[in-house]
């Protein structure tokens, strides 16, 4: 049996360029999840081409699948 591996993708401004504390988590961008790395891989290059201007906005992928089943390799 194979487990689904589900990953997050969300965005937002940050208090620094070099970290992950997101400033206003009201204001979240949430680009979707996604059942594979690759599908999300592609939809935070999209989200993060489209503020490569804004410094304080980053995108990270979550791998939904650590947290939910962290036994899993």
């Amino acid at each position: 049996m194979s487990s689904q591996k589900l990953h997050l993708v969300i965005g937002g401004r940050v208090k620094n360029p070099q970290g992950l504390e997101f400033v206003d988590l009201d204001q979240m961008d949430y680009v979707g999840v996604f059942d594979n790395y690759s599908e999300a891989e592609d939809a935070w290059r999209s989200s993060a081409q489209r503020t490569v201007d804004n410094a304080e906005m980053k995108y990270v992928v979550v791998h939904l699948h650590r947290l939910l089943q962290p036994e899993l390799p």
